[in-house]
């Protein structure tokens, strides 16, 4: 498989994981250096976005990636996530890849739905 394609299977995984709640595989994913950025967090380190970004209980009912585009090292996702609560969002991210993990990804909070 071409990177292209191994990257965007990884940013999908990504996103299932995070439904399935399985911290340990995004964990797997992520150097050692990662760093998560958004309009709340300024380039908080990885052990920061498990305690502060990571939820406590399900929040998620389903993520649709609605766009995804890889070029090199980067690659961009736009996803509308649909909460148990009913409500939804639309958000994008940016994330920088260092060999095979994510090594930083940068959030774009979206709109309500």
């Amino acid at each position: 498989m071409n990177d292209v394609r191994t990257r965007q299977q990884t940013v999908r995984d990504l996103y299932a994981a995070y439904l399935d709640d399985r911290k340990d595989k995004v964990g797997a994913m992520l150097t050692e250096d990662f760093t998560f950025s958004s309009p709340r967090d300024d380039h908080i380190d990885r052990a920061t976005y498990f305690e502060r970004c990571w939820p406590k209980e399900p929040l998620f009912r389903a993520i649709h990636i609605e766009f995804l585009a890889v070029n090199g090292d980067e690659a961009a996702v736009r996803y509308r996530a649909e909460k148990l609560d009913g409500t939804s969002f639309g958000n994008m991210e940016s994330l920088r890849f260092r060999g095979d993990r994510i090594a930083a990804v940068e959030v774009y909070f979206g709109r309500n739905l």
